[in-house]
C-alpha cells in the first residue's frame, strides 16, 4: 500500500511539473490571428510575455500590454488602432526588437515619435496607414528613432541619417539593394520555437544588407582588418617574441653577495670584468642561471612580462614606426653649383 501512495504521489509531481511548463510556454507565447478581438484582458497580458501575435482583428486600444516588459516581438498589424502610448509605455518595452503596426488607422505624426524611447527597436512597420503619406514621414522616423535599422520594406541609408552626404546610386535610399521584406507569415500551429526562429533569420537578414550596403559599416570593416593585422605582423611580433635574457653564474654569485653585504674577491672583479658586455635584464623579465657545463636552451615564444612594461615597449616601437626621423637635408656648396653650370 505504501508503495502504491509513493508511485501516485511522484506520478502527480510529474503531471504538476508538467503542466506547469506547459503553462509557463503559455505564458511566453500568445497568438490570437484573426480570432475576432476587440479589446484586450488583463489576464491575457503577462509579464513574462515575449512573443505577441494579436494580427487582423478589430483591436482599438494597446494599452493593457503595459505589463509585458519581456516583450521582443509584437505584431499588431491590419486592427484598428488610431492612438500610439505615450513615452513611458514604450520607455519599459526595453527588449522590444520588431514592431508591426502597419495597415491602422494612425493619423498624427507628433504621436508616432514617442516610439523614440523605444531602446532597441530595430525594425517597424508603418505602410498602408495615413501618417505614411504625410510629407517627411520617414525622415521624420529615422531620425527619431536612433536604434532602427528598416522602416517598412527598405533598410535605412546612411543618406538618410547623416545629413549632406552624397552617395552614389548604389547606397542611395529606397534603392533596390535596400529592399527587405520583413512582413510575418502566420504558419499554423506555430509555437514560441518557430516564431523566435523566424524572427532570428529576419534580423540576420537586415544586418546582412546593412553590412553589405552601407558605406559606413564598410569603413569600419575595412579600419578594424587593418589594425588587426598591423598589430600580428611580424615586425610587431618581434616585441613579443624576444629571447629570455640568461644569466651566467658567476654574475648571479656576485649579485648575490653584494645583497648579503660581502665584499667581492679578485676572482669575482675578473669576472665582472669578462662580463660586462652583458645586458642587464628587462623589469618583469626571470632570469635564468646557467651553469658552467651545461648548454643554454633554446628560447622560447611569449614569456611573462607586467603589462606596463610591454605597453610602453610597444608603443615605443609603432612610434617609430609610424614616424620616423626623417634625414637632414643637405644643403648644396657654391662650389657644387658652379660645377654643374660649367658641365
Amino acid at each position: 500500500m505504501e508503495e502504491l501512495e509513493r508511485r501516485s504521489s511522484s506520478q502527480d509531481r510529474e503531471e504538476d511539473s508538467e503542466n506547469e511548463l506547459s503553462d509557463e510556454k503559455d505564458s511566453v507565447f500568445l497568438c490570437l490571428h484573426r480570432s475576432h478581438l476587440c479589446a484586450l484582458e488583463a489576464t491575457q497580458c503577462s509579464r513574462s510575455l515575449r512573443i505577441c501575435i494579436l494580427s487582423k482583428n478589430f483591436i482599438v486600444d494597446m494599452s493593457p500590454l503595459h505589463s509585458c516588459t519581456e516583450l521582443i516581438k509584437l505584431d499588431l498589424h491590419s486592427n484598428q488602432i488610431r492612438i500610439v502610448p505615450d513615452k513611458k509605455f514604450w520607455g519599459e518595452m526595453k527588449k522590444l526588437k520588431l514592431l508591426y503596426l502597419h495597415d491602422n488607422s494612425f493619423v498624427k505624426l507628433k504621436n508616432m515619435c514617442s516610439l523614440s524611447t523605444c531602446p532597441n527597436l530595430i525594425a517597424l512597420t508603418l505602410y498602408d496607414c495615413p501618417v505614411s503619406l504625410k510629407k517627411g514621414y520617414r525622415h521624420v522616423m529615422v531620425n527619431s528613432i536612433w536604434s532602427l535599422k528598416i522602416l517598412d520594406r527598405y533598410v535605412i541609408s546612411d543618406e538618410e541619417v547623416i545629413e549632406n552626404f552624397t552617395l552614389p546610386e548604389r547606397f542611395k535610399a529606397l534603392n533596390k539593394r535596400l529592399l527587405c521584406d520583413i512582413t510575418s507569415k502566420v504558419i499554423k500551429d506555430t509555437n514560441y520555437e518557430k516564431e523566435l526562429y523566424q524572427m532570428n533569420c529576419t534580423i540576420s537578414k537586415i544586418n546582412k544588407i546593412v553590412a553589405h550596403n552601407s558605406p559606413v559599416v564598410i569603413v569600419q570593416r575595412w579600419i578594424r582588418g587593418h589594425l588587426t593585422r598591423r598589430m600580428w605582423t611580424k615586425p610587431h611580433l618581434n616585441i613579443l617574441q624576444r629571447e629570455p635574457v640568461i644569466i651566467h653564474e658567476k654574475i648571479a654569485i656576485n649579485i648575490q653577495k653584494e645583497n648579503e653585504g660581502k665584499c667581492p674577491t679578485k676572482e669575482d672583479e675578473k669576472a665582472a670584468r669578462a662580463t660586462e658586455g652583458e645586458k642587464p635584464t628587462l623589469p618583469g623579465r626571470k632570469a635564468e642561471i646557467v651553469p658552467k657545463g651545461k648548454k643554454l636552451p633554446k628560447p622560447y615564444g611569449i614569456f611573462s612580462l607586467e603589462h606596463n612594461a610591454l605597453l610602453s615597449c610597444a608603443l615605443s616601437e609603432l612610434q617609430k614606426k609610424e614616424y620616423p626621423r626623417q634625414p637632414r637635408k643637405l644643403k648644396r656648396s657654391k662650389g657644387s653649383e658652379r660645377y654643374i653650370k660649367d658641365i
